[in-house]
């Protein structure tokens, strides 16, 4: 009988424990993630849509829902993923140009696509809650 040798008492194939999460990991993972949450808003899109073409009634009915804390916060939520998701298109278009392919770019691209969601929706809601008397 042949002998055989013990295998080496490691991971066959890299995962988490292994790497460390760089920030360029993450935005590539809420690109995936905020991609699916649009799909899931667009939904309820189309449900407001459909109330207003409904009638008044169900038109009164989910603007009280989208106007609720609960509904402002899936809102709020909707509108970050749309931006988010946006800017990370804006960087993948440049990385297909041949743009920002060096490791301090991509951690910059990476860094600029979180903050400037988050500027661009607190912009945004800022603009929102001011023309409608709310602050």
């Amino acid at each position: 009988m042949a002998k055989t040798e013990a295998r080496p008492s490691r991971p066959l194939s890299p995962h988490l424990t292994i790497f460390r999460p760089y920030v360029n990991m993450m935005v590539s993972i809420l690109h995936r993630i905020t991609g699916s949450i649009n799909y899931a808003g667009s939904l309820l899109l189309a449900v407001w849509l459909a109330a207003a073409a409904t009638g008044p009634d169900s038109f009164n009915l989910a603007n009280a829902l989208f106007a609720s804390p609960p509904g402002l916060v899936v809102l709020f939520g909707f509108s970050w993923s749309l931006i988010h998701h946006g800017l990370g298109g804006i960087r993948h278009f440049m990385w297909d140009m041949g743009l920002g392919l060096t490791v301090p770019a991509f951690r910059f691209l990476s860094w600029a696509t979180i903050l400037g969601s988050l500027l661009i929706t607190g912009i945004v809601w800022a603009i929102g809650l001011i023309k409608w008397g709310a602050l």
